[in-house]
């Protein structure tokens, strides 16, 4: 197939997925165009079958805002048309979904017919989803999809509930490779960062409030006192100055790490024991995914998607939000002696394992197969 792909190309769950997902389907054979307003970060290396279309949006003075959908719009189409795509594939709904569909009318003004499916991957229901100045062009954007996915039931059920959707949302989870994961060689060595009888803890995100960033640090500053241990942060944001200002607090900073962003965190995953995502919500819980797949057992809250993600007592424990005492507590028992967190390494590696790129990927295939065959039947 000849499939167009749009996304968000920044550091996010919604972004790695798109991209691994296009790369994945141009190993299968399919051509995969990415159109986006600059190269995903994920493609960092030449790729058989992958080529990227720049959405650039030129400086008016007449515009306090610079048109983007309308330039995405465009550029939907001009791709469309010249490369002969069978579809578009969406990820988040705003402001993708509602540019596909002005992009499928305006290709079917021109008697070229070409389904959208748009991906659902959080914050586009749970946040932006949430502004009433977005709820109309959402719900319309979604119905006239030819198909929706979301990555897991919950975020199907927020956005049920939210929106009055008249078609089926077909759950998809978040995937990763665990190939690449299981064939790793870390680059960098664990004695960098912690002595032989300390244990290692990862968080990586993107530091926003809903992280939770400082409950992190909360959870560390209790571990550190029974287990001796590292806190490695990987990732920026909005919170960065509070997180600064809290470790100086708890007299933390000297056993803290921070990296700063990573395109790919994978090596430093690879040194960890136990990663921490306390966070307020989360769709689905890529990170955590990630970090089990490089057998670190996960400490996370119980929101949203994380209860389909991370097992209570197998591959982690799930505590209610803001509960960092609990969390430190279960922390504590998986890290307290080798035999324990050896045991948790291990069935978080075979939960991941579940949700291996070659598991996920035929789900989408078959979706991409319906809907054209659909879309051709009816023309």
């Amino acid at each position: 197939m000849n499939i167009g792909i749009v996304c968000y190309p920044t550091f996010g769950g919604s972004g790695v997925v798109a991209t691994e997902l296009g790369i994945a389907l141009a190993k299968k054979g399919h051509k995969i165009h990415f159109i986006t307003y600059s190269q995903p970060f994920r493609l960092d290396h030449f790729t058989e079958n992958i080529f990227y279309h720049e959405v650039s949006v030129n400086d008016y003075p007449l515009f306090d805002y610079q048109p983007y959908e309308s330039a995405l719009s465009s550029k939907m189409v001009d791709v469309a048309r010249y490369e002969k795509l069978d579809l578009l594939h969406v990820h988040y709904a705003i402001p993708h979904a509602a540019a596909a569909y002005l992009a499928q009318q305006i290709l079917k003004h021109e008697g070229i017919d070409i389904p959208y499916i748009t991906t659902l991957h959080g914050t586009d229901i749970t946040l932006v989803g949430r502004d009433p100045s977005f709820e109309s062009v959402i719900r319309f954007s979604l119905n006239h999809s030819d198909a929706i996915t979301s990555v897991s039931q919950s975020l199907k059920d927020d956005t049920l509930a939210q929106f009055h959707i008249e078609k089926d949302i077909h759950v998809i989870p978040n995937f990763i490779n665990i190939k690449e994961y299981t064939t790793a060689k870390p680059l960098c060595h664990r004695n960098h960062y912690a002595a032989p009888n300390e244990r290692v803890m990862v968080h990586v995100s993107n530091f926003r409030k809903v992280k939770r960033v400082e409950d992190v640090l909360r959870v560390f500053d209790i571990v550190r006192k029974t287990v001796p241990s590292k806190l490695i942060l990987v990732g920026d944001g909005p919170e960065r100055s509070n997180i600064e200002k809290l470790c100086r607090q708890l007299n933390t900073c000297n056993d803290i790490i921070s990296l700063g962003k990573i395109a790919n965190p994978r090596d430093i995953l690879a040194v960890g024991d136990l990663f921490i995502l306390p966070s307020e919500t989360e769709s689905f819980g890529l990170a955590a995914l990630e970090a089990m797949a490089m057998k670190m057992p996960v400490i996370s809250t119980n929101t949203g998607g994380l209860p389909e993600l991370n097992i209570h007592g197998k591959s982690g424990f799930l505590s209610n939000v803001g509960d960092y005492e609990d969390m430190a507590k279960n922390a504590i028992h998986i890290l307290k002696d080798d035999h324990t967190l050896k045991q948790f390494k291990k069935q978080a590696f075979e939960q991941a394992k579940t949700f291996d790129l070659e598991v996920i990927l035929p789900k989408y295939e078959s979706i991409y197969e319906h809907v054209v065959s659909r879309m051709a039947a009816t023309t």
